[in-house]
């Protein structure tokens, strides 16, 4: 299943990238997700930047079309890796989401690009895909909400960290 998700913020390309690179700034966005245990590690070599999290849905919160396959907490582990800066500010990475325990995984790409209004747009572009015979498509829709809902949370986190530093 194709997920696709713009988050627009009102600073250019160079300042969301600090941001997004800025190791308070992760434990605000994956502290306010997470339902349980979490951490986050922002590793910068040069231009380029990865970023690892790992957060644990406790058996209460999984999603019920997930309840069946697992019998304890989910882990989620998110890497984001991104990589140097073209002329514009621009910049490309990509993502890999993994649930231990379950054959679901998104895996995509991510860009950064300055907007029209002198803003940028962070976009992801990603495959949701569930590895269960006959009811995978079944999962990956049921897993979608979710996917958004943590997308659209970072944009929220992400517009309220550069409002409050503007």
């Amino acid at each position: 299943m194709r997920v696709t998700a713009d988050m627009h913020y009102r600073a250019d390309p160079a300042s969301v990238f600090a941001m997004l690179t800025d190791q308070a700034f992760q434990e605000r966005k994956v502290g306010t997700i997470s339902k349980g245990a979490w951490d986050v590690r922002v590793q910068q070599e040069g231009e380029s930047a990865v970023i690892v999290s790992h957060r644990t849905l406790p058996p209460e919160v999984v999603p019920d079309a997930f309840r069946a396959m697992i019998s304890t907490s989910i882990t989620i582990t998110q890497t984001e890796k991104w990589g140097p800066a073209a002329p514009d500010g621009s910049r490309n990475g990509s993502i890999d989401v993994e649930l231990s325990g379950v054959p679901v995984r998104l895996t995509g790409t991510l860009t950064l690009a300055p907007a029209p209004d002198g803003g940028c747009v962070e976009q992801v572009v990603g495959e949701l895909k569930a590895k269960i015979p006959l009811f995978g498509s079944k999962v990956e829709k049921a897993a979608e909400p979710a996917v958004r809902a943590a997308i659209d949370a970072e944009g929220r986190i992400g517009a309220q960290w550069l409002a409050e530093r503007s």
